[in-house]
């Protein structure tokens, strides 16, 4: 199975996360390869068989810069991801109330509108809450990786 990583962040957190993710995912088995291209094509050239999206949300609940020319590409050339097992942790601070982890959602009705078929719920990981989210993040990552396996 092969895991194709995407990450996109202002201050550099949920690519702590991804990298914990990475780390994760390898050791249970998986072949694991980082995005760092942010781009449609680039992904594509990858060919994954799985995806994991690790993103903040930044300002009024928008995606971080990084990931908007990614988002957009595959949401104007709606490449279909039909069946292919995902999963998005989101980073947010609940203080914002309803834009609370946005970019993940949005980045989640992405993917399920290409046909890709989510694994495990969209795991939020609330700033306010946690000082150490790659870790917060581990039985999430347990749990999405079996089903993986499954």
């Amino acid at each position: 199975m092969h895991l194709v990583i995407v990450s996109g962040t202002v201050f550099g957190t949920a690519d702590l996360v991804a990298d914990e993710a990475q780390n994760f995912c390898e050791a249970g088995g998986l072949k694991v390869s980082r995005l760092k291209a942010l781009n449609l094509d680039a992904l594509l050239a990858l060919q994954p068989e799985a995806l994991l999206v690790c993103t903040s949300t930044t300002g009024m609940g928008e995606l971080p810069e990084p990931l908007v020319p990614l988002f957009h590409e595959m949401r104007d050339r709606f490449p279909l991801f039909t069946a292919v097992p995902f999963g998005v942790i989101a980073l947010g601070d609940a203080a914002y109330g309803d834009t609370f982890c946005q970019a993940g959602e949005e980045f989640r009705e992405l993917l399920l509108e290409l046909q890709a078929r989510e694994i495990e719920p969209m795991l939020r990981l609330d700033a306010s809450e946690t000082v150490t989210p790659e870790t917060d993040a581990e039985p999430w990552l347990q749990r999405f990786v079996v089903a993986l396996q499954g």
